[in-house]
């Protein structure tokens, strides 16, 4: 019987993905965790761990070339997503995991103290009243909430210089037509996954920075 890591070791090599030495077996214990809180929390419509590798594991992995640290932060994390993974497979980015649903962190604070996670922190806040000490290298979202949206309440979240990550499905012409005016488009990406149909695109946005006087 094919274990779930030789599933994830399989599917990191179909993608290319390189992680850490202990990464996949990092995968593997999140997964298993994963599977058995959503049993009781409900945490994702995903039920299975071996669906979960490309659904999750390897969907939040495509994004990893365009995040930068060393300060990230994932908005609305839910069971961890993307936010898990890319600390998984960059261990020197610092990560904050920030949701609001007491059931959602009580499930984020058992992965990152099972697995010893020392690169993620969890903070368990509505991301309109989060008052960091510092800003952000890097905002990450997946399936939070409409991309204006996301930027009017998360993108102050990032310092002038940084960016803010939008995962979506298909591409969101009618959000990208109502941008907030204090932000600009850097990229969209599609996003090639070879365990799923299903298109992804990525959404780099950027503050709009006033020139600064020489």
């Amino acid at each position: 019987m094919v274990t779930l890591d030789a599933h994830i070791s399989r599917a990191l090599r179909r993608t290319g993905i390189e992680v850490p030495q202990d990464g996949i077996r990092l995968f593997g214990e999140y997964l298993r965790l994963l599977e058995r809180w959503n049993q009781t929390y409900n945490l994702t419509a995903v039920r299975h761990g071996e669906e979960m590798i490309d659904r999750h594991v390897i969907d939040s992995l495509t994004i990893l070339p365009w995040v930068r640290g060393p300060r990230v932060l994932d908005v609305g994390s839910g069971a961890g997503l993307p936010g898990i993974p890319l600390a998984i497979a960059g261990p020197a980015v610092q990560m904050v995991l920030l949701d609001s649903n007491i059931k959602r962190v009580r499930f984020l604070r058992q992965v990152v103290l099972e697995l010893g996670l020392a690169n993620i922190s969890v903070v368990r806040c509505r991301v309109e009243d989060y008052q960091p000490e510092v800003l952000f290298d890097s905002v990450v979202a997946r399936a939070f909430a409409p991309l204006p949206e996301l930027l009017r309440g998360a993108g102050r979240l990032c310092h002038d210089r940084g960016r803010v990550l939008a995962m979506k499905g298909m591409y969101p012409a009618s959000e990208l037509a109502d941008l907030p005016s204090e932000y600009r488009i850097e990229g969209v990406y599609r996003l090639h996954m070879p365990g799923l149909d299903a298109e992804r695109h990525l959404i780099h946005c950027a503050p709009n920075v006033p020139p600064r006087d020489n």
